[in-house]
């Protein structure tokens, strides 16, 4: 079954199609929607099946997957990973912004998530629609690259007609936010309170020390 494409405007998104998105995640649905990076791919994350399935689409066991999730903002955060004073004022800094957060993972997290490395990665994107999502759903969707399937120069697509032509046949649902940017979001491990970048990306993590 072809995923259902659904147009959504970055700059006020409408709020009863938020909820037509939510309604595939409580499904156990997979969509493909925009952050302030790259296009990405997710699930609710207290939907098993659903978890299971983009693991196989990553080409991962699930017990093995490097997936992060979205909050809404760093209250939520909390709930998920273990973080201490240090980094809180870091993530302060940095959220919501184009960084990925790599976090000792709480007991709070879904067992299926939590994998054997004991970590999860944090994102709050400085964008409208997966922040919405999140609030709407009530509690954060998995976030992993889309890269695209035939490009080898450009590994992450920003052109929605390209986004939609590679994954139709993946996700339940593609969220059309417009363009996007080729690249990812700075990834910074948090494990303790010596930070390291262990990706450049979008964010310039020099610039919120």
């Amino acid at each position: 079954m072809e995923a259902e494409v659904i147009r959504i405007y970055e700059s006020e998104p409408d709020l009863d199609k938020i909820e037509q998105v939510v309604r595939v995640l409580k499904d156990g649905g997979i969509i493909i929607y925009p952050t302030d990076t790259v296009y990405a791919m997710g699930c609710d994350i207290y939907q098993n099946r659903a978890v299971e399935k983009l693991s196989q689409l990553k080409g991962m066991k699930v017990k093995k997957n490097n997936f992060s999730i979205v909050c809404a903002d760093l209250s939520d955060i909390a709930d998920y990973a273990r973080v201490s004073d240090k980094a809180f004022k870091v993530m302060k800094k940095a959220f919501p912004g184009p960084f990925t957060f790599i976090l000792p993972a709480s007991n709070k997290l879904p067992k299926i998530l939590q994998s054997n490395r004991k970590s999860i990665g944090i994102r709050v994107p400085d964008h409208p629609i997966p922040k919405a999502l999140v609030r709407h759903l009530g509690n954060p969707i998995i976030t992993t690259s889309v890269k695209d399937d035939v490009d080898d120069l450009l590994e992450y697509p920003n052109e929605i007609d390209i986004i939609i032509n590679q994954n139709m046949n993946k996700a339940d649902m593609i969220i059309d936010g417009g363009w996007s940017g080729i690249t990812p979001s700075t990834v910074v491990s948090a494990l303790d309170d010596e930070f390291e970048v262990v990706r450049e990306g979008l964010g310039d993590f020099d610039e919120i020390l």
